[in-house]
């Protein structure tokens, strides 16, 4: 009996150190990592490959791994404050879209990839809005976030990270320069309704010509011309009389006088 609570003793005696050195070891040495995640994997500071997703297996002590993420990540611009190409101050903020798709180079070429990113799109943001006139800041905005989207992109293309989208959400302008935009779309309103009541006014006088040549060449028009009127004017309700006199009647009389005006 005394033996085998000795055995016993010396077993548990490896056990519990076993254990403890199971519980200490194996989750560094085990790790899973999601479908969207992989791992960067050093030996002794070497760069070993970049695995996953699912198990990775690792040398206690001799490997260390970074865990990348490949989501989409989203970084909102600080707001800049920029002087456009007309000499126009504005305030302006964006929101960058971009992932990593080369863990390594993401690990290895950068310190912090997502400060870089960061800072490399405030300072290109400044930099091409500041290029720009104001009126295509505010209209050609597609345009404005395609360019920042290709410079932003190519500068961190050698992180491994590539950037998807670009986009300006706000330009803010001083009040003193919103008013006098307010002034410049009214009077541009008012050109415009100027230009639309002269090609009214020419379209009327074009028929009215066309009318009046009709009306020379056939008199009998001016007679039709006056029942309609008449018809016009008259009413259910009208207590005015209408007496048509056939204009022919008058036809010696002007005659007449035109002759004695050319006499």
């Amino acid at each position: 009996m005394e033996n085998a609570a000795r055995a016993l003793s010396s077993l548990a005696a490896w056990i519990v150190p076993l254990l403890i050195l199971a519980v200490i070891v194996v989750p560094q040495a085990v790790r899973i990592l999601r479908e969207y995640e992989r791992g960067v994997i050093f030996r002794l500071g070497k760069l070993l490959a970049a695995k996953g997703p699912g198990l990775i297996v690792l040398i206690p002590i001799v490997d260390r791994m970074v865990k990348m993420d490949l989501r989409v990540v989203t970084i909102d611009v600080a707001k800049q404050e920029i002087m456009t190409r007309d000499n126009v101050p504005a305030t302006v903020d964006a929101v960058v879209y971009f992932r990593v798709i080369d863990p390594v180079a993401a690990v290895i070429k950068v310190e912090n990839f997502l400060k870089a990113t960061s800072l490399i799109a405030q300072t290109t943001l400044r930099s091409v809005l500041g290029q720009a006139p104001l009126d295509d800041l505010l209209s050609q905005r597609d345009t404005i976030n395609q360019k920042l989207q290709e410079i932003i992109d190519r500068q961190t293309e050698p992180w491994g990270i590539k950037v998807t989208a670009v986009e300006v959400k706000d330009v803010a302008l001083p009040d003193s320069m919103k008013r006098a935009m307010a002034k410049q779309a009214e009077a541009e309103r008012e050109r415009r309704a100027k230009i639309v009541n002269a090609e009214g006014e020419f379209q009327a006088a074009e028929k009215m010509v066309q009318a009046a040549a009709m009306i020379r060449a056939e008199p009998i028009a001016l007679q039709l011309r006056f029942l309609q009127t008449m018809r016009e004017i008259s009413s259910e309700h009208n207590t005015t009389t209408f007496l048509p006199v056939p204009i022919d009647l008058f036809s010696p009389f002007l005659k007449k006088g035109g002759g004695a005006d050319g006499a």
